[in-house]
């Protein structure tokens, strides 16, 4: 039997000084659900304003919001491989997503108690898997700075902040 957990394909592991920030994409699909203090919502139906739960400060108020359409790669992640219901669903998301690894994975895979990677660095092939590039609805959600977000049961980061011209 295989336990539920993630690695690399080929094996390898990676330190914690090669995981670092990610030069890709920090944004979600539209229909992802992100917990607010208006509950769980679909990032489709998030205004700016919206108060979102934090992983770092509580809760964070949306400073802007940015939606397109782009070819992306996605990913796959299994009900349940990041940790009891982490997904608590069979979860879609871009590869380049960042995603905070705070177990005994992080240990094991990146030498830290924990690790913001993308999710690209997990694929497995079986309980992380890639799932091609489409055309997706995708929603970034920016703050006055850097948050970590509750999204289909993972931990993952928001946008950088944007300088808005007055």
């Amino acid at each position: 039997m295989k336990p539920n957990t993630v690695g690399r394909a080929d094996g390898s592991l990676l330190s914690a000084r090669q995981v670092g920030p990610c030069n890709g994409l920090n944004a979600m699909t539209a229909d992802a659900v992100v917990l607010t203090l208006d509950g769980a919502l679909p990032a489709y139906d998030i205004l700016p304003g919206a108060r979102v739960i934090t992983r770092n400060s509580g809760v964070a108020r949306v400073r802007h919001i940015r939606s397109f359409t782009a070819q992306v790669p996605m990913l796959v992640i299994k009900a349940g491989t990041l940790g009891h219901t982490r997904p608590e669903a069979d979860t879609r998301l871009p590869a380049d997503q960042q995603i905070l690894v705070r177990d005994w994975r992080a240990q094991a895979l990146f030498g830290a108690k924990q690790a913001l990677v993308p999710a690209h660095r997990l694929i497995d092939g079986e309980f992380i898997r890639e799932d091609g590039v489409s055309d997706q609805p995708m929603i970034q959600l920016i703050f006055d700075s850097p948050q970590i977000l509750y999204m289909d049961g993972l931990e993952v980061a928001s946008s950088e902040p944007e300088l808005v011209a007055i």
